[in-house]
């Protein structure tokens, strides 16, 4: 394993550290959000560095290599990259889709009087919808004019 996989594990646990610090040092109402982003640092940070020293270890290096072996295996099959790509792009789509339904929706509740503000969520899924469309357009033209 990577040396960079333990640092990353590492920074992980320092940043929920800071959180857990600050969150007991400090009275706000952020506090809530602090520890549960100090689990959600500090946790995955023990598991990466537990997985390093797993891995780096003389007994299961060779079951390591075998394992980096078969997931470039995986990740280099034509026919998984096409799957992969062709549910990215029913995945976008479906996005698209959805987020239009949406808009419609909260535009017939807002009218209906059935939620109030609906103005603010409109033009919310409203900026989504297009800055999914365009970074899809960009994308795609950055892609295409690298291969």
């Amino acid at each position: 394993m990577k040396k960079n996989n333990l640092l990353i594990g590492i920074l992980y646990m320092l940043s929920g550290a800071i959180c857990l610090i600050i969150a007991l040092m400090f009275d706000t109402k952020l506090d809530s959000l602090l520890f549960g982003f100090a689990g959600a640092f500090i946790a995955p940070g023990i598991v990466i560095v537990n997985k390093y020293f797993y891995w780096t270890s003389p007994k299961n290096r060779n079951r390591y290599a075998e394992r980096l072996e078969n997931e470039n295996i995986e990740l280099h099959d034509e026919r998984k990259e096409k799957l992969r790509d062709k549910s990215g792009r029913y995945a976008y789509l479906l996005g698209l889709a959805v987020t239009s339904f949406f808009i419609v929706l909260f535009s017939i509740l807002g009218n209906l009087e059935v939620i109030t503000n609906y103005e603010l969520i409109i033009f919310y899924l409203g900026g989504y919808l297009v800055f999914q469309y365009m970074v899809g357009v960009v994308i795609f033209r950055h892609l295409n004019n690298k291969y």
